[in-house]
């Protein structure tokens, strides 16, 4: 069985990661220069911040035991930062009893290492599935092509694998335009003036949703830069701005959130077009065996990174069991 993953985000590292220790010859296209999704880090030379996922939880006794391969591997650590919830002026500390966990000393250590082993193909967009003969042929930008490929995983968002379903499985098509996803403006800021006692807020009622202090995470040498990210509705509203207008309002509500003397410095602002799912599916992931395409992510298994790693393992394993069935 030959499989190509694509997409090299969390579900499809941790689905191709388990095909390939269970010997299955597995490529790994990716649009962006290097593996990561939503587990990203954005870095220049004196500061970085984690401008995609924030922090994991861990509950399924499944994720636990990766997430126990990850902390050994030297890639995650839990982070004891304090974290509050914030209703204007008032705020009050979350003490939900979850153990957080992050990357380090990134986010993005994490898929780095699980891609480490894996044949991971960069700026490879793919165009179009068509079958063949001898099985899938992917069209790829520039002109290029795989041919005779058994399986094809979508690890992408649903907006992106439902064209690529649609002509040749429109019910795993149909299920992928229903998973509705929200966006996000994301931010790099330093020079917080005053700086807040807190280290991570979720904020209500407000152009934001999320403010957190890089520098507290395990790993980031206790830096001054922090990160916030707009609001699904708010973002979604400025989703066709230019990332230079969105920084000044995105340095003023911070500034207005956290009662700042001056607005403060924007180092980086990034626009992720599919953030957050807010209506995931609950299937786990998708897969018709007849064709021979399938589909893995967090918008399959509940919206979280744990969602996300489960998806891609549970498919993988759904894959080898059916090859072996054959």
């Amino acid at each position: 069985m030959r499989v190509v993953v694509v997409g090299a985000g969390l579900a499809g590292l941790s689905c191709a990661r388990l095909l390939h220790t269970a010997g299955v010859d597995v490529t790994v296209l990716e649009k962006s220069r290097g593996p990561g999704g939503r587990l990203t880090t954005r870095r220049r030379d004196d500061w970085q911040g984690d401008l995609g996922a924030q922090y994991f939880t861990a509950r399924d006794p499944e994720f636990v035991e990766s997430v126990a391969e990850w902390q050994e591997a030297g890639v995650a650590a839990p982070w004891h930062g304090r974290l509050v919830r914030l209703h204007g002026a008032d705020n009050r500390d979350v003490a939900d009893g979850q153990r957080r966990w992050v990357g380090v000393p990134r986010m993005s250590a994490i898929t780095r290492w699980l891609a480490s082993d894996l044949d991971v193909r960069p700026q490879t967009r793919v165009t179009g599935l068509r079958r063949g003969g001898a099985g899938w042929q992917l069209d790829t930008d520039e002109g290029g092509r795989l041919d005779e490929v058994d399986q094809v995983v979508l690890a992408v968002p649903p907006p992106q694998a439902e064209p690529l379903l649609r002509p040749h499985v429109p019910s795993l098509a149909a299920a992928a335009r229903s998973a509705r996803m929200q966006s996000c403006w994301a931010a790099v800021f330093r020079g917080l003036e005053p700086a807040p006692a807190f280290d991570a807020a979720f904020v209500m009622e407000h152009p934001l949703r999320w403010v957190a202090r890089d520098g507290s995470k395990p790993g980031r040498g206790n830096s001054g830069i922090w990160v916030a990210h707009g609001s699904g509705g708010w973002s979604d509203a400025r989703m066709v701005m230019e990332p230079d207008d969105v920084a000044p309002e995105l340095a003023a509500a911070l500034a207005d959130t956290l009662g700042l003397s001056a607005s403060p410095e924007v180092l980086s602002v990034h626009r992720w077009r599919y953030s957050q799912c807010v209506e995931p599916l609950t299937d786990g992931y998708l897969l018709d065996t007849e064709s021979g395409l399938a589909a893995c992510g967090d918008w399959c298994n509940g919206d979280r990174v744990e969602g996300a790693c489960l998806s891609g393992q549970r498919l993988a394993r759904a894959l080898t069991a059916s090859h072996q069935s054959c």
